[in-house]
């Protein structure tokens, strides 16, 4: 019995390593009115998305929806704090499933991107 809880802490601490060691950084720079990355192609899986400042001259956000429904806004993907003149802040983890999202900046305001998941 003490075999058996053994291996099945091993493989789940494996199964939670392996997991930790998918998120991927999705990197993104706003400058006034502009993200710079005008289209994101990416894979399924789970991201954190990291959003610059470059000299907006305020704050800035990040807000990530289905195309489908634009006001549907993914809340995990909105930065964890408003990004200040020349600094970064990240997302949350968000999980992506096959299809077509937008992203922008509301405070910005920058026009919709589209962001297709493979």
């Amino acid at each position: 019995m003490k075999k058996l809880i053994a291996v099945v802490v091993i493989v789940l601490g494996f199964a939670f390593n392996t997991s930790a060691q998918e998120v991927k950084t999705v990197s993104l720079e706003q400058t006034k009115g502009e993200f710079t990355q005008k289209q994101l192609t990416l894979s399924e899986g789970t991201y954190i998305f990291e959003v610059a400042n470059n000299n907006v001259g305020h704050n800035v956000g990040f807000v990530l929806a289905p195309k489908s429904d634009v006001k549907a806004h993914i809340k995990n993907a909105y930065v964890t704090a408003q990004v200040k003149n020349n600094t970064k802040e990240t997302s949350k983890k968000v999980t992506l499933k096959k299809g077509e999202y937008v992203y922008f900046c509301p405070l910005n305001p920058t026009p919709q991107y589209t962001l297709i998941v493979e």
